[in-house]
C-alpha cells in the first residue's frame, strides 16, 4: 500500500486546517492510500523561511517514511517559486511523488512526471548560474587585489617559546595567542600551518602539556 503524508498550512490561528485535511483524506481514501501522518502548520505565514511542520515532512522524506506527499495547492507548501522547485527537486531525489489538488500535478502521472523532470532542469540551472556567479565574483575580487579566503595567522613565535618555557599549557598558549592548540603545537614543533607531523613528533608536543 501507498504511504502518503499529508501536508496542510494556515497563514492565522484563526483559519482552519480541517477545511484542507478533509480534501485530503479524501483523495487519500480513494486512492486507497494509507495516511502515515498528517504535517499542519498553523498560524504560519507563507513567507516564513522556517516552518516546523513542513521542516518535519522533509527530515520524514529524507528517512523515506512515505511514498507521497499529498497538499491542497502549490502556495500551501512553497514560499516562493524558488522553494518550489527545491522542494519538488528534492522529493523528486528521494523518489518521492507529488500530488497537488488544486492544480491538478501528480508525479505519478505520465504529465506529472513530465513537469517534475522540467521542474528538476530549472532547478540544476539555478543551482549551476549560483555556481558561476560566485565563481565570477571570486574572479573578480582576485583581479581587484581582495585576498579570498581565511587570512593566514600572524603569530610570534619567539613570544609563544618564552611563554611556554615560562610554564603555560597549550590551551593557556592557545586563549593567550588566539589561535588552536593543534596551531600553537605546529609552531612550537617549527611545522608550517598545515603540513603533516609525524606521530613521534605529536607524541614529543604532547609531553610538555602533561606536565604543565
Amino acid at each position: 500500500m501507498t504511504r502518503a503524508a499529508l501536508y496542510a498550512r494556515v497563514s492565522t490561528l484563526d483559519q482552519h486546517p480541517e477545511t484542507q485535511l478533509l480534501d485530503l483524506r479524501q483523495l487519500a481514501e480513494q486512492r486507497g492510500f494509507q495516511i502515515i501522518e498528517e504535517y499542519v502548520d498553523h498560524g504560519i505565514s507563507g513567507s516564513r523561511t522556517r516552518r516546523p511542520a513542513l521542516d518535519k515532512l522533509l527530515a520524514d522524506a529524507n528517512r523515506h517514511r512515505f511514498d507521497v506527499v499529498v497538499v491542497a495547492a502549490f502556495d500551501r507548501m512553497a514560499r516562493s517559486v524558488r522553494h518550489l522547485l527545491e522542494t519538488l527537486d528534492e522529493l523528486s531525489r528521494l523518489g518521492i511523488e507529488f500530488i497537488s489538488l488544486r492544480e491538478s500535478i501528480d508525479s505519478g502521472g505520465p504529465l506529472g512526471r513530465a513537469i517534475v523532470v522540467i521542474i528538476g532542469a530549472i532547478a540544476e540551472l539555478e543551482r549551476s548560474l549560483i555556481v558561476e556567479r560566485v565563481r565570477a565574483g571570486m574572479r573578480r575580487a582576485r583581479l581587484e587585489g581582495q585576498h579570498i579566503g581565511r587570512r593566514p595567522l600572524d603569530l610570534d613565535r619567539a613570544a609563544i617559546l618564552r611563554d611556554r618555557a615560562r610554564g603555560l599549557s597549550f590551551g593557556d598558549l592557545a586563549k593567550l595567542h588566539r589561535a588552536s592548540r593543534t596551531t600553537i603545537r605546529r609552531v612550537l614543533a617549527g611545522v608550517p600551518k598545515g603540513s603533516a607531523q609525524t606521530r613521534s613528533e605529536v607524541t614529543e608536543n604532547r609531553r610538555p602539556e602533561t606536565a604543565a
